[in-house]
């Protein structure tokens, strides 16, 4: 990778993998910020209709296919995912050009450097917390910019991607990903980790990354509520928790009532239209925060109550036949049992389906998975999965989704395995109930938004 220390002299970059939500974020940000930005896409095909292609264009973003067309003399840069590898036809021509290459993350810590940044980490509710914070800020006039890995319902009401806005302040919200280890390129001004659970790395791992990334913040703010996490306190006064913890910022009260859930900050109630009490502490993270750049508790009440959520973060698509559907990225066990858990008081009976995603990671997390899942259920909930969703590239394939369900079905009778989920609505019809959550899960796979809304059609 080449190494690039300023974007001020830069004004033209092209995107391979444009259409990744991290990619387009900073697409849409820079395209708004003046500069020109070509992009391609592995999955751009000149006969087919591609949402996030047009709305990339709509934002100005040049679109082409991976072929090399988009990319010229004049381009100065060249930007890739970790996803590309080295033999991509792009890269060859940028090669051939002379063109430097950054990453993703890169790129992305150089805009850090530009606005006051706050960088949102932790291995879950990262997204979430992102646009809370965006919304409070946005709420309170700060006129804040947002670069996240999920898009915002209320930006996608607009005809928007959702995931990246430009602010005329001086405030700057990002998602920084633990996933890869580019969490350790920031320099914000203000770091939060709201978790530390295995996810793609082990629990050491994850806790080296994360000091890392403290040591580059000017101010560290950290969920108190998780013993691993409060270890990485700088000062009690930037801690927030949901228990008894030794934090200057408290949630207590939580209750939730259908898709709502209320409770208190510092004894200023809070209610929103969310479910489960990882939202709280979401919430919790986002006022932490947004208290710090002086916006009071009262405010960020008022704007947390107008909150739309992001997208495929439970996301209710309806009620229909006496049956909530819910659809939700979650991929990782704590996020899968943190989502079940969060729709049980909905109804008596809570149907999940999950697809792994990615044959290293299922491995991986194999027993993790068994383990979160078998805890979250009731007696009555069942677990479905499909097979696990294949990306491309080299995976060894000696794992099944099936492995999991056959270990959880020793303690959890209730434990299906469907290897083709396009027969998911027929098989599951006579386990529903008249008073049931339908929730789906699953992440990576672009094509889940689609299934969701066939699953809820075909109810």
């Amino acid at each position: 990778m080449d190494t690039i220390t300023s974007l001020k002299d830069i004004q033209k970059l092209h995107f391979i993998g444009v259409a990744g939500t991290g990619m387009s974020a900073i697409a849409q940000y820079l395209s708004a910020a003046g500069k020109i930005i070509t992009g391609s896409d592995r999955y751009f095909h000149p006969s087919e209709k591609n949402e996030t292609q047009e709305k990339l264009v709509e934002e100005g973003v040049q679109c082409f296919l991976q072929d090399g067309s988009g990319i010229d003399e004049q381009t100065q840069v060249i930007v890739i995912s970790t996803a590309i590898e080295e033999t991509n036809v792009e890269i060859q021509k940028a090669r051939s050009l002379s063109i430097p290459i950054i990453k993703r993350a890169e790129l992305l810590s150089l805009i850090v450097q530009e606005k006051r940044t706050v960088a949102i980490g932790g291995t879950s509710g990262k997204s979430t917390t992102t646009a809370m914070l965006f919304d409070i800020l946005d709420f309170a006039g700060l006129e804040p910019s947002i670069i996240s890995g999920a898009g915002l319902v209320r930006l996608q009401e607009k005809g928007k991607i959702g995931n990246a806005q430009l602010g005329k302040g001086d405030l700057l919200v990002i998602e920084a990903d633990e996933s890869d280890g580019s969490i350790v390129n920031y320099h914000p001004e203000i770091g939060v980790l709201l978790n530390i659970d295995k996810d793609h790395k082990e629990i050491s791992e994850l806790e080296e990354l994360f000091d890392i990334f403290k040591s580059h913040c000017q101010t560290f703010i950290v969920n108190a509520s998780q013993e691993i996490t409060a270890a990485f306190s700088q000062n009690r006064n930037n801690n927030f928790s949901s228990t008894d913890a030794d934090a200057q910022y408290k949630a207590t009260g939580f209750v939730q009532n259908g898709l709502n859930i209320s409770f208190f900050i510092n004894h200023i109630p809070f209610t929103l239209d969310a479910i489960g009490k990882h939202n709280m502490e979401n919430v919790l993270a986002a006022v932490t925060v947004a208290n710090k750049f002086g916006v009071s508790l009262e405010i960020c009440s008022k704007a947390i109550a107008k909150y739309k959520g992001i997208y495929r973060r439970n996301q209710v698509l309806g009620k229909k036949n006496k049956v909530w559907v819910i659809d939700d990225y979650a991929h990782n066990p704590a996020k899968v049992a943190a989502a079940i858990v969060g729709v049980q008081p909905l109804a008596k009976k809570v149907i999940a389906w999950f697809q792994p995603h990615g044959y290293g990671p299922t491995r991986f997390l194999k027993y993790d998975f068994i383990e979160s899942i078998s805890k979250a259920l009731r007696p009555q909930d069942e677990i479905w999965m499909s097979e696990i969703f294949y990306a491309g590239g080299t995976a060894v394939k000696d794992i099944s989704a099936n492995d999991l369900i056959q270990v959880i079905k020793i303690t959890h009778p209730n434990a299906y395995f469907l290897e083709n989920r396009n027969y998911l609505v027929d098989t599951l019809r006579p386990h529903l109930t008249d008073d049931c959550v339908l929730l789906l899960m699953g992440a990576r796979d672009p094509s889940l938004d689609a299934f969701a809304k066939s699953v809820f059609e075909a109810l």
